[in-house]
């Protein structure tokens, strides 16, 4: 592995960090620097939608806080095959998050899964041109 390819490995994982930091924290705008404009994103193996970048966006800010007030990823193993200026991205994920049941009692909905990225070298760095959110499993 050439100093070029660790570069690049270490910029893509950067991107995945972005990506659960923005989610997480309600930074949406945060996004911005994770997706390219014209990015097609797949939530729908959770119940989200499935939709360009520029539909997304605002969808999770309005969705997620309402849903779920709190949220927090935990990435694990990460497999990033490069080709050039693409790379194929496979991220697993622990996503536990708080909310309230019908009883008023909190209860922790948790999806364990797969986020596939396909990125691409940008001017302004490595960026997502396509997610598919993977669900492996959920437990509510």
């Amino acid at each position: 592995m050439d100093l070029d390819e660790l570069s690049d490995r270490t910029e893509i994982a950067a991107v995945l960090t972005r990506y659960t930091r923005a989610i997480d924290t309600g930074d949406f705008d945060r996004l911005d620097t994770v997706f390219t404009p014209d990015a097609r994103i797949d939530y729908t193996e959770s119940g989200g939608i499935a939709d360009g970048f520029e539909a997304v966006k605002p969808w999770l800010a309005e969705v997620l806080p309402a849903f779920f007030p709190r949220r927090m990823h935990t990435l694990g193993q990460v497999e990033i095959e490069l080709a050039g200026d693409e790379a194929d991205v496979a991220a697993y994920f622990h996503n536990p998050m708080p909310t309230t049941a019908e009883d008023g009692s909190e209860k922790i909905v948790e999806f364990g899964g797969i986020y596939h990225h396909r990125m691409v070298r940008t001017p302004d760095g490595w960026r997502s041109r396509e997610l598919r959110e993977e669900i492996v499993w959920k437990r509510t």
